[in-house]
């Protein structure tokens, strides 16, 4: 077993931690506050954009897991040192860097994507993705590191708290039977990728020489509307049908103005007014990771949720 970095703690970062620490892994989790150690894990106080720090908590590390992110509204100015120092840190140490991407790099679309498709965002966040893995790769063709980006849609599943239609301020709603407002086109097909196959993504990308050098989709369920995910929690959960009410971009604009987060929305809010649609088929083709049946991660993230609205 080897030793690997994960830079991050938030819901891709935990999972990824804990999925390599019950493969027997040693693995370290660098965030800027620390952590409590867990059978396998050890947690390390650091800021990741400080390059001799990170490089020397990743010293003997196979692979660097980079599943941090600056917060939304500061993307535009924290991602590109960010980005020098993960790339620094695995010059250094050797170490294969695999980046946790979205699909923000791409800009609008017209039908599915692919990792083939251009890099062409124009919003302050999308370019700040793009530009993260193209330092990182023009590296990689030089020589002078190995790289490998895994890129997500919105989160699903056991563990998100944060972010996306189906996170903390829907999923516990659903479950006690009362209406959700979501961003965009409540019928629209979108793809949700759940948590775990983004960790197991991460993991098997690192040890595949033949993955490195250029981007992968998570293996990600078929897309389906906001509208069907909240019915097949409801179900699930035996609660009272799910009702699902769009979030008008006159009240989106409106509250943007007191809400930095809002704000920054506005910049993706195309990926919810139409279809978003991403196409994993170059990864299942290449490895071994499919997605997790549907009902498998609507069952499980009832469950847990139900624990975590129990606990005290």
């Amino acid at each position: 077993m080897s030793f690997h970095l994960v830079v991050g703690h938030g819901p891709a970062g935990a999972a990824t931690a804990r999925l390599l620490a019950e493969r027997g892994h040693e693995v370290r989790v660098v965030t800027r506050s620390g952590g409590t150690a867990a059978p396998g894990v050890e947690h390390v106080a650091l800021d990741a954009r400080d390059a001799r720090a990170l490089t020397e908590a990743a010293r003997g590390a196979a692979a660097i897991h980079s599943c941090a992110a600056p917060p939304l509204p500061q993307w535009g100015t924290q991602w590109p040192a960010l980005a020098r120092s993960l790339c620094t840190a695995a010059e250094t140490s050797g170490a294969v860097l695999v980046m946790l991407g979205n699909l923000y790099g791409y800009g609008p679309v017209t039908g599915p994507m692919t990792e083939d498709l251009p890099l062409a965002a124009t919003g302050t966040k999308g370019r700040a993705r793009a530009a993260a893995w193209q330092h990182a790769l023009a590296l990689h063709e030089a020589g002078r590191i190995r790289a490998v980006e895994v890129r997500a849609s919105d989160f699903f599943g056991p563990g998100v708290t944060t972010g996306g239609h189906l996170a903390a301020r829907a999923v516990p709603r659903l479950l006690g039977g009362r209406a959700v407002t979501v961003l965009g086109d409540p019928d629209a097909p979108h793809s949700w990728t759940y948590l775990p196959d983004v960790a197991r993504a991460l993991a098997e990308v690192a040890s595949e020489p033949g993955a490195w050098g250029r981007a992968w989709h998570v293996p990600t369920a078929p897309a389906r509307s906001a509208r069907h995910m909240a019915e097949l929690i409801t179900t699930e959960a035996n609660a009272e049908p799910a009702t699902v009410r769009r979030l008008s971009p006159a009240l989106l604009n409106a509250a943007g103005l007191f809400s930095p987060l809002l704000r920054e929305l506005r910049e993706v809010r195309y990926q919810f007014e139409g279809p978003f649609v991403m196409d994993c088929s170059a990864y299942e083709a290449a490895f071994t990771a499919r997605a997790t049946p549907v009902t498998e991660q609507i069952t499980a993230t009832v469950t847990w949720w139900r624990e975590r609205l129990r606990r005290p």
